[in-house]
């Protein structure tokens, strides 16, 4: 059965700082008409410092959309033409102050799919030089150290539901267990 569904045509119905919403008519693979919503995002990057002792350095964060504050690893927004490797380290420093020796990329993830057209892109930073922190002027975190496998326990024992930080505590786990 073929699944491809296609655009017939869209507009752009709010654009933001941050996101645009297009709605889209497009074609099932019947050939019955349906609309789409897309939330168009520049993309982004996330990396997981882990240092030398097994300690994760994540970042305590309000999120407006759910009300509460959030533990996740650093991350951040693309600027127009950057990649995805300079934004995680220049996002790395600014929250946390890290600049690492080495940093690994884990592969990318779409955070949710089903809506938005967003694809983050996870990295394994280790071995850090510190420098001072300086998160953008309208970002307010804590920046917080926790074992690796407490971690891992807290996702399971669902204390940290962030996509991001889930995916790249898992791939990370996986990687370190080869």
């Amino acid at each position: 059965m073929e699944l491809r569904e296609t655009r017939i045509s869209g507009q752009t119905v709010y654009t933001g700082k941050i996101i645009n919403v297009r709605m889209d008519e497009i074609a099932l693979p019947t050939g019955r008409p349906a609309t789409r919503e897309v939330v168009e995002h520049p993309g982004g990057v996330a990396v997981l410092p882990l240092d030398r002792d097994g300690g994760v350095i994540m970042v305590r964060q309000w999120r407006y959309p759910f009300m509460k504050e959030l533990l996740e690893i650093p991350a951040g927004k693309l600027s127009p033409g950057e990649e995805p490797y300079a934004c995680g380290l220049r996002e790395l420093e600014e929250e946390t102050g890290l600049i690492p020796k080495s940093c690994e990329y884990l592969g990318s993830v779409y955070p949710s799919p089903g809506y938005a057209a967003e694809e983050l892109h996870l990295y394994l930073a280790r071995e850090f030089t510190r420098v001072p922190s300086r998160p953008d002027e309208d970002e307010f975190l804590s920046v917080e150290k926790y074992p690796f496998e407490k971690v891992v326990e807290m996702i399971m024992n669902d204390q940290i539901r962030d996509a991001k930080t889930i995916a790249a505590v898992l791939k990370t786990k996986i990687l370190l267990s080869l």
